[in-house]
């Protein structure tokens, strides 16, 4: 029978078994990779299912159960009919805050939104979607915030995520500040709870990053950086070793793409600090490529061997409930594509492009900006590597993906690789791919 709104959800609670909510929320996270899906489920998303506070999933969330209880219709697994949830007459299980309205709305219109996405809408749509529904009104913050707030700025989070998966960097950013800007006003303001006031500082935390990271792959350095640093401030602040490794991940990145390959290697070491009380092998084995990279900036074959040694036997034990949610771009793809960086780095372009294109075969399409990204990487190493015609044939791939992907980055690394090709435009093939690459 399908759970009331204000009533538990006991029908998935028997589902999820011994399982523990974080254990349990990790299997949902698989499923929806087996399936091409991206959902941002942690133990809080279970426990308000469980708690019948989420009375209907949204459709990605639906198609996710439903592959993990097949058979089960969503009444077996306790949710109420959408139409009583979505329709005009459904009731609001809490109040909706004045400053975030817009993105509380989010339950009603993540759908249509979706859909929007996974019918080929443009980057440009993206961001005019992300505008309506971001945009807190940051001039009504209330005494207190409450767990409606920290609701919200969570969920800014995972759409950024969302819609940087599937659009790039470029037509976001400025979109996403103003909800940073209000999340940081409602930690300034307080909480009820010192619960809440945790959430409250994780959630401000982790939109830092993400609006660092818009910021970073579309080439504004300056502002990822500064934003990379209130999330590190953030962290430090609260205490929250999660957020500190998060942030110091990024900066690592963010230190190698700007030639700071010392930096990158401190800053990679310091996050494997903060990671190491966390139990997630995986985020050890992200960092140590972040060390990785910077020491083949750095021209130290063998200190970035051994970095690449460690991060393959931490990758080796496995995902697990310990993983953070924002790990879900952290699969053997960009393994791959972040040990071509290196041998690139190195000057060995013939196997950096070896493990560029398993990174490109292995991705998922979901996650088009890393499809390109990693195709863009594929053709950038063949060119080096001597061999023309396959590089033009990558970059004509490339330039297929930026039709629905907006990424600086992605951009300025095709037209380093036109340049390379430049005295092999007598070619067909590469002529033909200069031709259309000066053209878009």
């Amino acid at each position: 029978m399908a759970a009331s709104p204000h009533s538990p959800n006991s029908s998935f609670r028997r589902l999820r078994g011994q399982h523990s909510p974080a254990e349990f929320a990790a299997m949902v996270r698989r499923a929806a990779r087996e399936i091409g899906e991206t959902v941002s489920c942690d133990a809080r998303y279970i426990g308000r299912v469980e708690s019948g506070e989420i009375r209907c999933p949204n459709y990605a969330y639906e198609r996710v159960f439903l592959q993990m209880f097949p058979g089960r219709t969503l009444a077996d697994l306790g949710f109420s009919p959408r139409e009583a949830v979505r329709g005009r007459g459904a009731q609001r299980a809490l109040p909706t805050p004045p400053v975030f309205t817009h993105l509380v709305q989010r339950s009603k219109e993540s759908d249509v939104l979706r859909r929007a996405f996974m019918t080929g809408g443009s980057a440009t749509v993206a961001a005019a979607t992300l505008s309506l529904t971001l945009l807190g009104d940051a001039r009504r913050i209330p005494s207190r915030a409450g767990e409606a707030e920290a609701a919200a700025v969570e969920d800014a989070v995972r759409q950024i995520r969302l819609l940087d998966d599937r659009h790039g960097a470029d037509a976001l950013y400025r979109r996403a500040a103003q909800p940073l800007k209000t999340a940081y006003a409602l930690l300034d303001a307080g909480a009820t709870r010192q619960s809440t006031e945790d959430r409250l500082h994780a959630g401000a935390g982790e939109l830092a990053v993400s609006v660092g990271w818009l910021a970073h792959d579309s080439g504004r350095f300056e502002d990822a950086r500064s934003h990379y640093a209130e999330a590190l401030a953030t962290a430090r602040v609260s205490g929250n070793a999660a957020l500190e490794a998060h942030a110091f991940s990024n900066m690592a990145f963010l230190a190698r793409d700007r030639g700071r390959h010392r930096e990158s290697v401190r800053a990679a070491q310091a996050g494997r600090r903060a990671a190491r009380s966390l139990g997630s092998a995986r985020l050890l084995a992200l960092l140590a490529l972040r060390e990785a990279g910077g020491w083949a900036g750095l021209g130290d074959r063998r200190a970035c061997e051994e970095s690449l040694a460690r991060a393959h036997a931490d990758f080796a034990r496995c995902a697990s409930a310990a993983d953070p949610e924002w790990m879900s771009f952290f699969g053997e793809a960009e393994l791959e594509s972040l040990e071509s960086r290196c041998w690139a780095a190195l000057g060995e372009h013939a196997r950096a492009a070896r493990h560029a294109r398993r990174a490109a075969d292995l991705q998922d399409p979901h996650f088009a900006r890393n499809v390109a990204l990693y195709t863009a990487e594929l053709a950038d190493d063949l060119a080096r590597a001597g061999a023309p015609d396959e590089a033009a044939w990558a970059g004509g791939r490339v330039l297929d993906l930026l039709t629905e992907v907006r990424s600086t980055r992605i951009r300025s690394m095709l037209a380093g690789t036109a340049r390379t090709l430049v005295p092999h435009q007598r070619s067909p093939r590469v002529g033909a791919f200069l031709t259309r690459h000066a053209e878009a």
